[in-house]
């Protein structure tokens, strides 16, 4: 009864229940047909594309590289950044104070409206989704950071300074990797930056709790990101998983790496030259994890459509145009899912 009653508490997060019980409650568990298999996953440590950024603005064969790794996989790690692994590790440090903070403490950001640019809650859409997710978040709107910045936890004490040190050079990095990818596509270099508006930076503290029946659940299930790029740091945890060839492949961590994603933005950019692929995060018994996307994002008037240079007789216009914000509405509502919302918008859908 008092399980019950603490799963059906308004402002509840998951770690605050995690750690007292030895079975997934019954809102966690996934359909037969929609669970992990942890047992049929893969690696693709040997495979995913680690590319050194040390000299991504000045050379070819980097973006090169970068657009390879867009086609093939959807996915790529990244070295050589230029993020000081100081602020990496305080980055890590702080969100492992924040979740460890008093509830009451943590509540004071707790909130279920999607609009509020500061937010702390669980699962994903609480409002609407069927089964629950294996996680809770603090999103963080990011940019411009003096915009955001008030809004932002005053604790722990250093969690503002040493937030906004980490989501300045993760800024740089994305605005960097944006332009290798417009040049990997044969486009000028600024434009995908151009073809965004003013853009929209996030950053998402991500804590999956140990969890006592991890093959009944996820932290997040198979999904593909809305936005353009997203840049991710994993604790050192196993977690990520990527779909590559009709299989899931773990993605285990690489110290002070950055893994990146391309979204869907960029796949309708791109006229499905670069494709936004599925991803998710499983959960385990033994240990808590912690990863920390950044997400990039369109301003919501910015108007997506494929480069018009990559259209020709050979390769037609595959998307009708839209705003992002118009997208993301439609990602919102519809939740997590393996179809993306990128079928809504092909031309063939307007036939």
């Amino acid at each position: 009864m008092v399980m019950a009653m603490a799963m059906g508490s308004e402002k509840v997060l998951l770690l605050d229940v995690a750690s007292n019980i030895n079975r997934v409650p019954s809102n966690y568990i996934r359909p037969i047909t929609d669970r992990p298999n942890l047992d049929k996953v893969g690696s693709i440590d040997a495979s995913i594309p680690l590319v050194d950024l040390h000299d991504v603005t000045g050379s070819n064969d980097v973006s090169q590289q970068i657009g390879r790794a867009c086609e093939d996989y959807g996915f790529f790690q990244v070295k050589n950044h230029g993020i000081p692994v100081e602020v990496i590790h305080k980055m890590m440090q702080v969100s492992r104070e924040f979740f460890s903070m008093p509830q009451s403490e943590r509540l004071k950001s707790y909130s279920d409206d999607p609009s509020k640019t500061t937010r702390l809650s669980t699962s994903f859409n609480v409002k609407t989704e069927k089964v629950s997710n294996w996680r809770d978040f603090l999103r963080l709107h990011c940019y411009p950071l003096e915009d955001y910045l008030h809004e932002w936890p005053s604790s722990p004490t250093s969690f503002r300074d040493d937030v906004a040190e980490f989501c300045k050079p993760v800024r740089e990095v994305a605005l960097r990797l944006l332009e290798a990818i417009s040049k990997s596509l044969g486009l000028e270099r600024d434009y995908i930056n151009r073809a965004i508006g003013q853009h929209g930076q996030h950053v998402a503290l991500n804590y999956y709790p140990r969890c006592p029946q991890p093959e009944l659940t996820y932290g997040l299930p198979g999904h593909a990101d809305p936005n353009v790029i997203t840049i991710l740091l994993q604790d050192d945890v196993p977690g990520l998983q990527v779909l590559n060839n009709g299989k899931w492949l773990a993605v285990n961590p690489i110290p002070h790496t950055f893994i990146v994603n391309i979204g869907d933005q960029i796949q309708v950019l791109s006229n499905d030259r670069y494709k936004s692929v599925l991803h998710r995060a499983v959960v385990n018994s033994y240990m808590e994890r912690i990863s920390i996307p950044t997400f990039y994002c369109p301003s919501p008037e910015a108007l997506i459509a494929p480069a018009s240079e990559l259209i020709d007789e050979d390769h037609p216009c595959l998307y009708t145009s839209f705003t992002y914000g118009e997208y993301y509405q439609k990602f919102w509502n519809r939740g997590l899912a393996k179809e993306t919302c990128l079928d809504l918008f092909r031309t063939s859908h307007y036939i």
